[in-house]
């Protein structure tokens, strides 16, 4: 593998020189600068990243730990962080726990030991001890769509209790009042939320004795058996609230399995939009959140806590966004 050392003697300038000119700072004739991108290109050398950052303390490398990789709204979410990244000149590793609590404390001692400049995190339960293994490495971390109980630190999500409470109304002015909640798990600060507001519609509109709400796990497969089991119930639901995107599939494809009928037999919503490729017809009735903006206000967030310096006192932030709802066809209420 050629070094620094080779491309300066075949280039026929000193090591300082091609250092220059790869980290583009000092002064260097433009035709020095191209006679040593040739060289570079010919020898085909790669600038030891690591070496570098032992000097400059820095890697330009953030990373992305998501809780499952194959939601749409992470997707989304992730070239929100790709591309605010990319502007400020950092690289992004993305990180799957698949909620799970292990796998997100394998991956943080990974990327402390490969020396990531900070980390944007799902956090797979609410009391994450993440937090504090990198408050004592120093390192910037921004929690992005839910919460931690331990604070003290920077945060960016939508607003789920409002948005919960939002699609619970929107049903019962429908007339619904047997509304079942299908939520994801009851350690994942989302799920909290949602049955917080869902509870607190029921409860504004005298429906305390019609609360149901199940906590599963933030899956199709979760959605497709609680709604089978909801099903196999005396009083069945007039509605089905889905915790989110893939739990809402999961109990389309379950409705549709048993011969019933959305939204004639059953009204369907959901906590978070889904691509119309990915949807059943009929297209779903949801609370729709922003999540690019999530994604690129939480690494425009980061990225100042990198360059500013670590001594300054700093008071965190919670950015919560605005959810929208947007009627369709699967509450069989009037659409957008």
């Amino acid at each position: 593998m050629p070094t620094i050392h080779d491309v300066a003697k075949k280039a026929g300038v000193a090591p300082i020189t091609v250092s220059r000119v790869i980290n583009n700072s000092g002064y260097v004739s433009d035709h020095v600068r191209t006679k040593v991108n040739a060289v570079i290109d010919e020898l085909g050398y790669v600038p030891n990243v690591i070496a570098r950052s032992l000097k400059s303390k820095r890697t330009n490398t953030i990373a992305l730990v998501i809780t499952d990789i194959t939601n749409p709204f992470f997707n989304i979410l992730a070239r929100g962080v790709e591309d605010a990244a990319f502007k400020a000149g950092f690289n992004v590793i993305i990180c799957n726990t698949d909620e799970s609590q292990e796998q997100e404390d394998n991956y943080i001692q990974l990327l402390l030991q490969k020396r990531v400049d900070g980390i944007l995190l799902v956090p797979a339960e609410t009391h994450s001890q993440s937090i504090e293994l990198l408050r004592k490495h120093n390192t910037p971390v921004v929690i992005i769509d839910r919460y931690v109980e331990n604070g003290g630190v920077d945060v960016v999500r939508g607003d789920s209790e409002s948005g919960a409470y939002q699609l619970t109304k929107f049903l019962i002015d429908l007339g619904h009042k047997r509304i079942t909640l299908l939520s994801g798990p009851d350690t994942v600060s989302t799920s909290i939320d949602r049955v917080r507001g869902y509870k607190q519609a029921m409860c504004d509109h005298h429906l305390n004795e019609f609360v149901d709400y199940f906590y599963g796990k933030y899956s199709q497969e979760s959605g497709a058996q609680l709604t089978r089991e909801i099903f196999s119930r005396k009083e069945k639901p007039t509605a089905i609230f889905g915790g989110n995107n893939l739990v809402s599939i999961g109990a389309l494809s379950a409705l549709r399995q048993m011969g019933i009928k959305v939204p004639d037999d059953v009204a369907v919503v959901s906590f978070d939009d889904i691509p119309e490729s990915l949807s059943y017809d009929p297209f779903m009735t949801v609370i729709s959140q922003p999540p690019y903006a999530i994604g690129q206000k939480a690494t425009e967030i980061l990225v100042s806590r990198i360059k500013n310096d670590q001594d300054v006192p700093v008071e965190f932030q919670e950015v919560v966004f605005p959810v929208e709802l947007i009627v369709r066809e699967s509450s069989g209420g009037k659409v957008n």
